[in-house]
């Protein structure tokens, strides 16, 4: 139906290019030769068209077969394979955008997979001072530094477009895990357990961030960051020194009660930003405590969903130029991951009953 479509508008365009022609009275040779080239035209931009058309569809499938090939490998017994085979996901979120959250995934899936150091029980709060003699342990820790340098090197920061991910690192175990600067829109952590120096500084978070449940073994790094969507330290053990110098909060505030016994700076509450107290020991400036606040509830309901599992939360919009990317998590299903350990969260309990613990 196409190449008819495309005939019969070659057709129309000679003919009335033919009439014009005659109409300014041009010679016979003339009309047939112009009219000619005219519905020539039509059909070679036709064929250019679906030329096109062929290559975009064989990018795409070439693309699809390549990031299954690197999920597939990401199982792989040797360490150097699962290595090439995030590297392999990296180059191709950077070639073809649409692959970036899942690629996000998939390596925060992997990151959730279980895994205890040995250096974890002499030193936490820094790992790296402790000689361990475990081959096996040594090459999986490397992988999944790897993991981590590669997701903070996907996400937006500095002056480049400013495109927010999500990232769920629920129950992972974490060493020296670094986001300074980065932009991100979701950021879940429960129950994670973060070992050496953590380092948030100037991070913006637009979306809700969950630290519920979670160990700091050692130092963490807030400072100058932005947590607009709301922050939840329910439950969080604090090990070392917490700095939270310059560092805004919005919507609501969930936070340990008392305060870590290292804690540096204060907290700047955005306006209407929900609490449920003064929280002892925590430093609060800002918009503290007005009256007439919605409940912390109320705001954590809004944002129901919008997590690893693809639900929409009010934050899925685009805002002052801004780009919001939601996590397909059907995506990654698609190619049998579970199989791997490589699945989303599946704690049935949602960000909301979380933070009104």
């Amino acid at each position: 139906m196409k190449w008819l479509a495309a005939v019969l508008s070659a057709v129309v365009v000679t003919g009335a290019t033919a009439v014009l022609l005659y109409l300014v009275k041009a010679p016979p040779v003339e009309i047939v030769k112009t009219a000619g080239v005219a519905g020539g035209a039509i059909i070679a931009l036709y064929a250019l068209w679906l030329n096109d058309r062929k290559h975009s569809l064989e990018s795409e499938k070439v693309a699809d077969e390549r990031f299954a090939r690197s999920v597939e490998m990401l199982g792989n017994e040797a360490d150097q394979v699962r290595v090439g085979a995030m590297h392999s996901l990296v180059w191709l979120a950077n070639s073809t955008p649409r692959y970036k959250q899942t690629v996000l995934d998939v390596l925060c899936a992997y990151l959730r997979r279980p895994f205890h150091h040995p250096s974890w029980d002499e030193n936490g709060a820094d790992p790296d001072t402790v000689y361990v003699e475990s081959p096996d342990e040594q090459r999986e820790q490397q992988v999944r530094r790897t993991a981590q340098r590669l997701i903070r090197d996907l996400l937006s920061w500095g002056d480049k477009k400013k495109i927010y991910y999500d990232l769920d690192l629920t129950g992972a175990s974490l060493e020296y895990f670094e986001l300074d600067g980065r932009r991100i829109k979701r950021f879940i952590a429960r129950r994670a357990h973060f070992y050496g120096i953590t380092r948030f500084p100037r991070a913006d978070v637009q979306g809700t961030t969950l630290f519920s449940g979670s160990t700091f073994h050692g130092r963490f790094d807030l400072s100058w960051s932005n947590f607009e969507g709301g922050i939840a330290f329910s439950e969080v053990t604090f090990r070392g020194q917490l700095d939270v110098r310059g560092a805004k909060v919005g919507r609501f505030l969930a936070l340990v009660d008392p305060a870590p016994a290292d804690l540096r700076g204060e907290l700047e509450l955005l306006p209407g930003t929900a609490l449920r107290t003064t929280y002892e020991g925590w430093v609060l400036t800002g918009d503290v405590l007005q009256p007439a606040r919605p409940r912390l509830e109320d705001h954590v309901e809004q944002d129901a969903g919008g997590g690893s599992d693809g639900a929409g939360g009010d934050d899925d919009r685009f805002r002052d130029g801004d780009v919001y990317v939601t996590a397909k998590a059907d995506e990654v299903r698609a190619f049998g991951l579970d199989g791997e350990g490589l699945r989303d969260e599946g704690d049935p309990e949602s960000e909301r009953d979380e933070v009104k613990k």
